[in-house]
């Protein structure tokens, strides 16, 4: 009778560990095969010293005797179109006479941009270089060997098993694909750090000859970068400014016009430069609606997704002549970050997607005072909101890039937390009262 007991107990025993570790078994797949919550924890962007302030007439000023008369003349008259105001930033090098930038100086200003705005990252957020777990970085233009990725590593001595990625020739949508590949990156690594860098570089940039659709990159690129820090550790949740909710990437290079609207090469004189093709404006437009198509099912309510499939069945299936349906996106979104590639596209969008003055506005505001600055623009468009008080919980915010390939990519982020605009340092803060400015009354 005592070893029917014992046999029982031994029996009970078992049966409850075996439950247990089955239990734990099922709890941990549960919670590694759903999706992991992404957290931007917090982001800098670079804010030049004064001495690099470029107006209109210095920036002038420094191109003769490099461009014919006519070309003076092209770039001026961009200029006074552009939407870019007087304060935007040029690098070093190219206020040097005669001008003749070098690799060096490309080393300089890619130094001076990356290393101050991550230092600024890492002290507003509190986390140590050897915590980060991945490095990614986007430069499009300018790629070195060793690479940017390794120039960091090298600097703030990140540890051996870092996980870097440099991804260069992606134009200004190139931040939101970094989005995209962080986000992927996060499902698998859990609490993780991933440290972005976006930035581009114009000292060897610059084109030195005389074809305008060649010049007219001169006259909207400026200097500027971020650093944006992100982890999956629910811990810091609460310490986190957003979460990251939906990225979008829509490619259209399998189309020869788009592939060729913004292309690198030589002119006839075989100085190399950024060739933007008299298509980019379509072609731009094109892009986005096809990015809006695809991310349309992910945040319209349901009667809004009735009327958008009805609507494109009736066009694509039906073959019937109606105008696209555009969902009433301020409904949907509080603030919106579009990349400020120049006054034109700024104001295409603004139509296209029936938006507000207001919420163009840190587009607007961006490309006034900071020119386009590649894939690091859509990143001081958030700064400006956060820097006028605009953010509060819950509040959606859309990002969307566009650049060479063609691409338009966009991530949709949610507000962990109210702003306050009093305890924020970033690139703004010094004169954010200022902003907005009338661009008609001042350009």
């Amino acid at each position: 009778m005592e070893d029917i007991t014992y046999f029982s107990l031994i029996t009970l025993i078992l049966s409850l560990i075996c439950s247990t570790f089955l239990l734990g078994s099922l709890a941990k797949a549960y919670f590694t095969s759903r999706p992991c919550k992404i957290f931007l924890l917090d982001f800098a962007c670079y804010k030049p010293v004064d001495s690099l302030r470029v107006s209109h007439d210095i920036f002038m000023e420094q191109a003769v005797g490099v461009f014919s008369e006519e070309s003076l003349e092209f770039q001026k008259s961009i200029l006074e179109k552009s939407g870019l105001g007087h304060s935007t930033y040029l690098p070093e090098a190219i206020w040097q006479v005669p001008f003749n930038p070098c690799m060096a100086d490309a080393r300089e200003e890619l130094q001076t941009v990356i290393y101050g705005s991550i230092d600024e990252v890492l002290l507003k957020t509190g986390v140590k270089a050897v915590d980060v777990g991945f490095l990614i970085v986007n430069c499009s233009l300018f790629n070195t060997s060793p690479s940017v990725c390794s120039m960091i590593i090298n600097h703030y001595k990140l540890k051996n098993d870092v996980v870097s990625y440099n991804l260069g020739g992606m134009g200004c949508s190139a931040g939101l694909i970094a989005m995209d590949l962080v986000k992927q990156l996060l499902q698998v690594h859990i609490n993780s750090y991933v440290l972005v860098v976006s930035t581009e570089i114009i000292t060897l940039s610059l084109y030195k000859g005389n074809k305008r659709s060649m010049l007219v990159p001169n006259c909207l690129f400026r200097m500027g970068g971020a650093a944006i820090l992100l982890s999956n550790r629910l811990s810091d949740h609460k310490n986190s400014k957003y979460q990251l909710i939906h990225t979008v990437r829509t490619h259209k290079g399998s189309e020869d016009r788009d592939y060729k609207c913004t292309y690198q090469e030589e002119d006839s004189n075989g100085i190399i430069g950024l060739n933007l093709s008299k298509d980019l404006a379509k072609v731009a437009e094109d892009a986005l609606r096809t990015n809006i198509t695809l991310l349309c099912p992910l945040v319209l309510p349901l009667s809004e997704k009735f009327l958008f499939l009805t609507n494109f069945i009736a066009r694509r299936a039906l073959f019937m002549k109606m105008v696209p349906y555009v969902p009433d996106f301020k409904l949907l979104f509080e603030h919106f970050c579009i990349h400020p590639g120049g006054k034109g596209l700024l104001d295409k969008f603004e139509k296209n997607l029936k938006l507000s003055e207001w919420q163009l506005e840190p587009s607007r505001m961006t490309l006034y005072r900071f020119g386009n600055t590649s894939s690091s623009s859509v990143w001081y468009e958030l700064a400006y909101s956060e820097a006028k008080g605009r953010i509060q919980r819950g509040d959606k915010v859309l990002q969307i890039g566009l650049g060479a390939g063609f691409k338009c990519n966009s991530a949709v982020w949610s507000a962990i937390r109210t702003l306050d605009p009093s305890m924020e340092k970033n690139a703004w803060m010094e004169e954010i009262e200022s902003f907005p400015v009338l661009m008609d009354t001042v350009l």
